[in-house]
């Protein structure tokens, strides 16, 4: 109701006069359609509830600005609307126009607190095991072919093949004769692969015969005779949960594990609001990142985008995750943000061990930019920019400097 007295609304119709072709007959509104998306997120419904809402609700229809007997729409549209939303980064422009118009009203301003958290995102596939994944991908890239170039498939495809790829796999953590399938798996992925590549000159293979090529590089290696040969972790290596495909129907999604209860195959949404006392919170950044992205990683591009919106807090609340000192640093420089978070642990083999020295065990003078370690020995340079003074509790916590020490006996560390 705050929205509608003040702004007339988030959005308007010109906003989204790019989203449709300009002939055909009138649609529906789409400034409507993207308040129904909010208010749809906010109170968790489904499509049908959404649209039940729209046609029952007061509030909703005070929202949209709606008459008390409009009919609504079907629920499917939303549907329809979201996939034009994902396109060209179209929310995103979404969002600024919002927060532009949020900031005219007074609703949000610069220089203020705000917070930002990461939450996980599951992808749209389905968890297969390696010889599930091989199998799947072989399938998928059958499949792409026979829509695009059926007809280089002759010759290759036979009774057998349909067999093994006719329907999605389902093989399970103990299938019978895992060898044999692997092998077959393999050795039929690179016929596939060399079929195509041999007889479709003029043929570019599509996403999922680029993602089965780069899941057999993953899974398996030549050995000398340069026959296949299934990768393990002593034998040819496997690629770290930062490159390693989960799913051939989407090969950005990423498996991460967040100690020994989280884990998930997908993405990281990183999401940073208005915190104010006696104000709204507000939404003023939505960052994705693979899973396996480092929070730290993020806060730069979330402080760049706060700047060209005008939306850059004072004080920037994060947890442990985002605590790096070189970004820390960073935005204390470039954007005058105070980023204020527990220090993450000590993560040192020599911490975990209790072998030699570890980073507790070094004095850090701050002002000085000098360090200490347990001989007394003072190190000799300080490596990277000036520590903000947003670290109030640096000279108890006296952790995370980088440098060198010339303490004789033990290894010098890196903090």
């Amino acid at each position: 109701m705050w929205v509608r007295d003040r702004l007339d609304g988030l959005w308007c119709d010109e906003d989204f006069a790019g989203w449709y072709p300009r002939d055909g007959r009138p649609g529906l509104s789409p400034a409507q359609l993207a308040t129904v998306c909010v208010l749809q997120f906010l109170l968790g419904l489904s499509d049908r509830q959404a649209a039940e809402a729209v046609r029952c609700r007061i509030d909703f229809k005070y929202a949209l600005a709606m008459e008390l007997d409009d009919p609504g729409f079907h629920h499917s549209v939303l549907t329809d609307f979201r996939e034009r939303l994902t396109h060209d980064d179209r929310a995103d422009r979404l969002l600024d126009l919002a927060l532009a118009r949020l900031k005219e009203a007074g609703l949000v301003s610069e220089r203020t607190t705000q917070r930002t958290d990461s939450t996980h995102i599951l992808a749209a596939v389905r968890d297969l095991t390696r010889l599930e994944l091989i199998t799947e991908a072989v399938r998928a890239a059958l499949e792409e072919v026979a829509r695009t170039a059926s007809h280089l498939l002759t010759g290759l495809v036979d009774e057998d093949w349909g067999r093994r790829y006719g329907r999605p796999v389902r093989l399970g953590k103990n299938p019978t004769r895992p060898k044999t399938r692997i092998l077959a798996a393999g050795d039929d992925a690179d016929r596939l692969l060399g079929h195509l590549y041999r007889h479709g000159p003029g043929y570019r293979p599509g996403p999922a015969a680029e993602a089965l090529r780069r899941i057999i590089v993953q899974n398996y290696y030549r050995d000398g005779a340069g026959r296949l040969r299934w990768r393990t972790t002593d034998d040819g290596g496997l690629p770290p949960s930062s490159a390693a495909i989960v799913s051939p129907y989407d090969i950005t999604a990423r498996y991460v594990r967040h100690g020994h209860i989280i884990r998930w195959k997908g993405f990281a949404a990183h999401l940073t609001e208005t915190c104010a006392a006696g104000s709204v919170n507000v939404i003023t950044d939505v960052a994705t990142t693979s899973a396996a992205t480092n929070d730290g990683q993020a806060l730069p591009g979330i402080h760049t985008r706060l700047a060209r919106r005008g939306l850059l807090p004072a004080e920037h609340l994060v947890d442990g995750g985002y605590t790096s000192l070189v970004h820390l640093e960073r935005a204390a420089r470039e954007h005058q943000v105070t980023v204020s978070g527990p220090l993450p642990g000590n993560p040192t083999s020599q911490h975990h061990r209790n072998e030699g020295f570890d980073r507790d065990d070094f004095h850090i003078d701050f002002d000085r930019r000098q360090v200490t370690c347990p001989r007394g020995q003072v190190s000799q340079g300080w490596h990277g920019g000036p520590l903000p003074d947003l670290l109030t509790h640096r000279r108890t916590a006296d952790r995370g400097a980088v440098h060198r020490s010339t303490c004789p006996g033990r290894r010098w560390v890196r903090a």
